[in-house]
């Protein structure tokens, strides 16, 4: 969408609020032992609480208020009562939600306690990743140097990045135009990000992989080649010079 009115940046700037501390709250609430449904319930609630609703429930009919991805899963892993979050685990939470007729996504991943398998550099290269590219992102910018700019810095910091999952525009809907914000260099879009439009960027940055597959559940992706992701998400609105963040009160750059 593009934000021509107040009353649209209003609107935008409460869904996004709801979604930011939700998801602050539930990596602060995450204790090993916990089940990732536990976990989901109480972000669910507190949707609820601010009024918000699931998106991917309304959309997709997802099994879950929000997607949470343990270790391996890449994306929109289902928070069951059987998933039990560990200590040291890489924890991904992604939380979208509509309220009054405005949608807003967030997301970040995150180590669980203590970092005893050494996924910290992996979550730190992603976040910083993203930081990048969002002080690159203006009116007139084309989109396909931004994904250049985020699979350059993977590989500068030895990684790689998802190919077939990827940003994407946001605000009246979960899913607009632009449909592909990827996180590599398309030489085939032309399109450039337009000032005053949301839009919802991420990072997709992989140890192994560089294609996510669905699993048996229908829902969760993994690495086709094996290996960790962790993944980084900001709604922004697009201007002449650096980007509002809508969902920075999630603190996904706290301790950078």
């Amino acid at each position: 969408m593009s934000i021509n009115k107040e009353s649209e940046l209003a609107g935008m700037q409460e869904a996004s609020r709801a979604v930011a501390t939700t998801l602050r709250a539930m990596r602060e609430h995450a204790k090993p032992g916990m089940t990732a449904k536990e976990l989901d319930d109480f972000g669910g609630e507190l949707l609820n609480s601010l009024g918000a609703k699931s998106a991917p429930k309304l959309t997709y009919g997802f099994p879950g208020w929000t997607c949470i991805s343990v270790n391996n899963e890449v994306a929109h892993g289902v928070p069951s009562e059987t998933k039990i979050l560990q200590e040291g685990d890489l924890v991904n939470i992604d939380v979208s939600a509509e309220l009054n007729g405005f949608w807003s996504d967030n997301g970040g991943s995150f180590v669980l306690g203590e970092d005893i398998h050494g996924h910290n550099k992996l979550v730190n290269a992603s976040k910083r990743i993203l930081g990048k590219a969002l002080s690159q992102i203006k009116g007139g910018v084309r989109i396909a140097d931004i994904g250049r700019l985020i699979e350059t810095e993977a590989k500068r910091s030895g990684y790689k990045v998802i190919r077939n999952l990827a940003g994407h525009g946001v605000g009246r809907s979960l899913h607009e135009e632009p449909h592909e914000i990827a996180n590599f260099y398309d030489r085939y879009n032309t399109t450039r990000f337009r000032k005053n439009s949301v839009v919802a960027i991420e990072t997709f940055i992989s140890t192994a992989s560089t294609n996510a597959a669905t699993e048996r559940d229908g829902w969760t992706l993994v690495g086709s080649r094996g290996g960790y992701v962790a993944q980084h998400e900001h709604t922004i609105i697009v201007t002449d010079g650096k980007p509002v963040i809508l969902t920075a009160m999630n603190g996904i750059f706290d301790g950078l």
